[in-house]
């Protein structure tokens, strides 16, 4: 290995905050004590670990296992009670009223949508939707605190975060109905979003992907707020659900985000149900708050259905990754799924109507800032009926113009995988359009946006070429 190269993975790795000692153990310049290595080995009457696994850990003659079940239970941090009473009035909310205003009006913009498009999914106009009921609060209250340019990647509950940060009615429905307007250009099932103006990356069905894409990303991060200090500093943000977190992804994710100490929040929104499965039977430990600690991450646990909790956790949670050159940081926001996992889905078939509705009156996100609202004069009900009437129109608007939208065009189906169409592909292209040409009453081609032309195009290239 040549000087330049060698002294360019020094320099690298300082930039990162790691260095190399004498005995040849690389460690991070930031990382706490028991985590550096030792090339020497425990002496007779050392009192502390020297193994390299276990560093400082005081010796003892005492055999007493850890036993999880008897200690204390990780507090989970709030700063409003469900009857919207700030607890710590000298901190307050650091929330103007500006701002607790457009919250809540997004707040009740998504439950909105979601009532109305779960509606549509029963009627047969959509194919499939999942709504947010419950969990509207960690969605918007994390987005609103973030930098715009921060990288975001989602799940498929995160409807909020596009909401908030801009992603307009018109966008979510031509999405849901997949039509010639759709970003996607419909190549993905509905509420799979996604949005490069907005940094958000497209969500994927496969679950629990979107947590290494983020921490790999969030090193890359690292790296270039490290060589262009003169742009604002970038984050990668992770969303999941705390079933996702039963996932292997989940595991190395975080264990890469640890070790290399990326800027990256992993949020997750631990809803009670992994589709039909509840929390008892998904993990035995302290939610997923725990499993933070045990890889070294900065972890707490908020109260998701306080929505200023959420913003004031998720703005320290930003502080925190980018401190120092970067680090990981998990956030556990409980919540209660009040909603079915999707519209396939009948959650009655494993938990009582009566669990459900008693969540619904007694607290949840929406409710929980009117009450704050109201009481600081800001809010009544003259204002929520009519907040309620024109985004209602205006969701089922936005609705109707998409579903008169065509389809994209029927070239779409070979575009977009290879920069040109194989020899393979061009054949099918002249398969489909002689059997759309040859019965054109089963097949209507119309709906889609230039008809059999799409496929004309796609065999003009082919003459050019």
């Amino acid at each position: 290995m040549s000087f330049r190269y060698t002294s360019r993975i020094l320099r690298l790795q300082r930039g990162l905050g790691v260095q190399t000692s004498r005995n040849g153990c690389r460690v991070a310049t930031n990382a706490p004590v028991w985590q550096h290595c030792r090339a020497v080995a425990s002496t007779a009457n050392a009192e502390k670990v020297l193994f390299p696994g276990a560093l400082n850990s005081e010796f003892t003659s005492t055999l007493d296992f850890l036993q999880p079940s008897q200690t204390q239970a990780i507090s989970t941090y709030r700063v409003m009670n469900q009857y919207g009473e700030i607890i710590d009035k000298d901190i307050g909310v650091e929330t103007t009223d500006e701002e607790a205003l457009d919250l809540y009006k997004n707040m009740v913009k998504l439950s909105i949508m979601d009532l109305l498009m779960f509606e549509a999914q029963r009627q047969g106009r959509l194919s499939f939707y999942m709504v947010s009921a419950g969990e509207e609060g960690i969605a918007i209250g994390s987005a609103s605190a973030l930098s715009p340019a921060d990288v975001i990647f989602c799940q498929y509950r995160e409807t909020g975060v596009y909401m908030q940060r801009g992603f307009t009615l018109s966008q979510f429905m031509n999405q849901l109905f997949a039509n010639a307007k759709d970003h996607g250009l419909g190549r993905n099932m509905p509420v799979h979003y996604g949005s490069k103006e907005l940094n958000i990356h497209t969500i994927s069905s496969t679950l629990a992907t979107q947590i290494p894409h983020a921490a790999g990303a969030a090193y890359a991060l690292k790296m270039q707020n490290m060589w262009s200090p003169e742009t604002e500093p970038r984050i990668a943000v992770c969303y999941f659900g705390e079933g996702a977190a039963s996932e292997g992804d989940f595991h190395a994710a975080l264990n890469i985000a640890a070790t290399r100490q990326v800027p990256c929040i992993f949020i997750c929104r631990n809803n009670g149900y992994a589709i039909s499965t509840p929390t008892s039977d998904q993990y035995r430990g302290d939610g997923i708050a725990s499993r933070g600690a045990g890889y070294g991450i900065a972890t707490l646990r908020v109260d998701g259905n306080d929505i200023f909790a959420v913003r004031r956790a998720t703005k320290e949670a930003r502080r925190l990754a980018l401190h120092d050159g970067g680090r990981p940081v998990l956030i556990e926001m409980m919540a209660y799924r009040v909603g079915h996992h999707s519209t396939s889905d009948d959650s009655f078939a494993y938990r009582q109507r009566v669990e459900v509705e008693d969540w619904k009156r007694r607290d949840n996100p929406i409710t929980r800032l009117r009450k704050w609202l109201e009481d600081n004069a800001l809010w009544d009900e003259d204002k929520e009926k009519a907040l309620r009437s024109v985004t209602r129109k205006e969701v089922l608007r936005a609705f109707e113009i998409a579903e008169k939208e065509k389809k994209p065009s029927i070239k779409n189906a070979f575009e977009g995988v290879w920069e040109e169409l194989t020899e393979e592909q061009k054949m099918h292209v002249e398969e489909l359009k002689d059997i759309l040409t040859r019965y054109p009453k089963e097949y209507d081609v119309e709906q889609y946006e230039g008809g059999i032309s799409g496929l004309d195009e796609l065999l003009a290239q082919k003459k050019q070429t």
